[in-house]
């Protein structure tokens, strides 16, 4: 990695992520005397390192990751180019810097070894065009998102002279290893996402000064409301830096000649003045917004770009707004915000606002085909990936209709792009038609329809459906055969909470599983694996006090997670986001895990008065067991300390690799680095278990059988779990309250009151979960802690 600047480090760190080494260079900083140390002559490139291990959101997936990365300097350490298979250059956005640095490269690179830049604007041919033959064959540009580990894309643009093996094997590493979504871009300024993104964004503030808004209505029109992130419009530029804006605005300004919107490229001149008073966004502590210390808490301040004061953030009011919240499906959304304009009815100022953005948006995209693409896709794909946007420009007019949209650009006397009228003519409903689970995209060469393939290795859920393999549905979960002898249990309720209907799906995949299949996988492709158990029918049963009900709910779940722990088949689950409490135990008792690389795993129970309920601790305190016995050093004491500190306070693992550590995967369990390919991996390590002669824990598990016997501490753990309670509660880190639901959960992995270690059974901790937690469930400071997250979507600590 040539440059250890914000992107060079962050890529190095996200090699590291993969599993990679990295080499992190950068240049010695200037006018060092002759017989300096190598730790001066390496300042630039460790205090890069040292900033990427510091970033929020973090860099890496956990801390000891960066020991991957190895630094060195330009002059005394570029002959380790020779090491590398791929040479990436991450420097100054200077056309002689990068020209000058790559000439010393070629000294020592070994031939076949790939070399790329990381440029978001220089043309790639030219930086290379001085070097050999072999050089250029073996050159491309790879321009990777910022924060690299959180944006999928890597644009790859081939040089004139790039190999067709070497942007195949560059798409197919950076897929496979690195997680990402790869397209395919011409070598045009600012290539596809950018180009397209800061057009959007200079068109938002057009718009902003026509309708007279202010900052904080415009990201309210351009974040979740029509599928774009929460950071919208001015975040997102803060987030960025209006510096770095700026440079792509100037640059495509410079390049784009031919572009018919060039003007449109201009830096409104409040911009330049936040560049030049030095408001450049987070860097600088102040941009559009500005963070204060408040009363008590700190306050955020938006930017009035009239009078250039900031002043208190004030609340958003748009009826439109406000009903659309009501409609989950973005795409529908989208349909009834705009349907106003489009029939012609009284709009209020977000309606205008998000029909004048996105529609100008979509034009402009369709304008740049097939210049910056041939592929219709490769730019919905290049926003989706690299600004997070739910529906690149293409999807957007298909979710509007596009006989509807183009109708009404016409109507406003706007020019239809030539790409829209070729849709138009072809008597296709859209860019986009699927068909028993096949989608075909309209082809800008043929006119005609091209089938949409999946990459090889990619399974869609919605597809098989699609295509009649669902074979069980409720209003909660499906059953989907997935070939080969797996079947597939999907969630699909809301934030996929755990409720009756999706138990009853988990007892019947584990039913048809001993009849019709040899593996079971359990995963959906929804943004959460699940959220846990479904909050809100906990406390109406409490309040209602429906113990009964309640005792036998949590029984239920407790016994088809034992069920699936014991099934005589494999059984992996394959967690992404967000698998918390529930979601996390049904993980806990699968026979292996495959999990996304962007898992964020957790028993987070704690947080609304409770303690995992549903077999959680109990496995915990198995791990901790298997833990302490494969340790020469370690006791089951201390193996039961992290265990219990995890729980108590909520930890969530914030990628899969920090989960390992606090023991929601073990050691042998998989890591997706690419998302869309964690359910066909899933099902491989399904079938791997399989071939290698699967041998279930028990012949078979039945309700009051005896499972695995574990060994508890009593008295021996409990003493001490509960005076650390107390030198806690007495130093005012926790309440009153989290000390009682600590002694709740310490009773539980102390295995009871019990005066000695002794081994119990599964379902002796079991029946203690299940007592501790329905107790809780009828405490009032627990319900109100319910109630409060319901409402808020945060913890209360009352």
């Amino acid at each position: 990695m040539l440059g250890a600047g914000t992107m060079g480090a962050r890529i190095a760190g996200h090699f590291a992520n993969a599993g990679l080494s990295c080499i992190l260079l950068d240049i010695v900083p200037p006018d060092l005397p002759a017989n300096s140390s190598s730790v001066d002559r390496n300042r630039i490139v460790r205090a890069g390192l040292e900033a990427a291990k510091k970033s929020k959101p973090a860099a890496f997936f956990t801390a000891s990751l960066a020991d991957r990365v190895s630094i060195g300097n330009f002059e005394d350490d570029l002959a380790r180019c020779a090491e590398a298979d791929w040479i990436i250059e991450v420097v100054a956005e200077n056309l002689e810097i990068k020209r000058k640095l790559l000439s010393r490269v070629a000294q020592f690179r070994k031939p076949g070894a790939i070399v790329t830049t990381n440029t978001s604007g220089l043309p790639v041919h030219l930086i290379a065009e001085a070097m050999s033959e072999e050089f250029q064959r073996h050159w491309a540009g790879t321009h990777f998102f910022n924060p690299p580990r959180y944006l999928k894309l890597v644009e790859v643009i081939p040089g004139p002279k790039t190999s067709s093996e070497v942007i195949e094997t560059l798409c197919d590493f950076c897929d496979r290893r690195l997680g990402k979504g790869v397209v395919i871009a011409k070598d045009t300024p600012n290539f596809i996402a950018n180009r397209i993104g800061t057009f959007s964004m200079l068109n938002a503030l057009r718009l902003m000064a026509a309708l007279q808004m202010t900052v904080e209505e415009v990201d309210a029109c351009t974040g979740p409301a029509v599928g774009w992130p929460k950071s919208a419009t001015f975040r997102t530029a803060d987030l960025v830096g209006l510096d770095v804006l700026v440079h792509v605005i100037k640059n495509i300004y410079e390049t784009a000649s031919n572009d018919e919107s060039r003007e449109s490229y201009k830096v409104p001149a409040f911009v330049e003045e936040m560049v030049r008073r030095g408001w450049l966004g987070d860097k600088t502590g102040q941009g559009f917004y500005k963070r204060v210390k408040g009363a008590g808490e700190k306050e955020i301040l938006a930017l009035d770009v009239n009078t250039m004061e900031y002043r208190p953030r004030q609340k958003v009011r748009f009826g439109s707004l406000e009903a659309g919240k009501a409609i989950e499906d973005t795409r529908a959304r989208l349909r009834v915000l705009v349907a106003p304009v489009l029939e012609g009815q009284n709009s209020d100022k977000a309606q205008q606002f998000i029909w004048g953005g996105l529609s100008e948006m979509c034009l402009y995209a369709a304008r740049r085909i097939p210049e910056i693409s041939d592929s219709v896709a490769d730019v919905d794909h290049a926003l989706q990936w690299g600004f997070a946007w739910e529906m690149g420009p293409f999807e957007m007019m298909d979710a509007i209709g596009v006989k509807a949209f183009a109708a009404q650009i016409q109507k406003e006397g706007r020019t239809l792009p030539p790409v829209i009228e070729k849709v138009l003519s072809s008597g296709r409903n859209g860019f986009y038609e699927s068909h028993s689970g096949k989608t075909t995209v309209f082809d800008v060469a043929s006119s005609g329809a091209k089938s949409l393939e999946e990459p090889k290795g990619v399974i869609i859920l919605k597809a098989l459906k699609d295509a009649g393999r669902e074979i069980e549905r409720n209003s909660g979960a499906s059953l989907i055969d997935l070939g080969d002898g797996v079947v597939c249990c999907e969630f699909h309720a809301k934030m996929n909470a755990i409720g009756a209907d999706l138990i009853v799906m988990l007892q019947k995949g584990l039913k048809r599983l001993e009849s019709d299949f040899d593996a079971m996988v359990i995963a959906n492709q929804a943004a959460n694996f699940s959220a846990g158990a479904n909050i809100m029918l906990m406390l109406v049963a409490a309040q209602e006090q429906e113990w009964d009900e309640l005792h036998m709910a949590v029984k239920q779940f407790q016994n088809v997670n034992l069920a699936l722990k014991y099934s005589p088949k494999p059984v992996v689950s394959a967690p992404q986001g967000m698998a918390l409490g529930g979601g996390c135990e049904i993980g806990l008792h699968s026979v292996k895990i495959q999990a996304a690389a962007e898992a964020y795993i957790g028993l987070v129970e704690t947080g609304v008065g409770l303690i995992p309920g549903g077999g959680g601790t109990k496995e915990m305190l198995i791990r901790a067991n298997e833990h302490a016995a494969g340790s020469e050093d370690l006791d089951l004491f201390h193996a039961l300390k992290p265990v219990f500190e995890t729980i108590a306070m909520a930890k969530v693992g914030t990628s899969a690799e920090e989960c390992r550590d606090l023991g929601f995967l073990r050691r042998d369990d998989g890591v997706s680095m690419n998302r869309d390919r964690l359910v066909a991996d899933a099902k491989e390590t399904a079938l791997a278990l399989v071939r290698a002669g699967f041998k279930p824990l028990a012949a078979s598990w039945q309700e009051g059988a005896q499972t695995t016997q574990v060994k508890a501490l009593g008295e021996q753990f409990l003493a001490g779990a509960k005076l650390a309670i107390h030198m806690m509660q007495r130093g005012g880190y926790i309440t009153d309250y989290d000390a009682h639901v600590g002694r709740k959960l310490a009773n539980i992995l102390a295995g009871g009151p019990l005066t000695s270690p002794q081994f119990v059974s599964e379902q002796y901790l079991l029946d203690l979960e299940r007592e501790a937690f329905v107790s809780l469930c009828g405490e009032k400071k627990t319900q109100e802690r319910m109630a409060h997250t319901l409402k808020t979507g945060k913890p209360l600590r009352n």
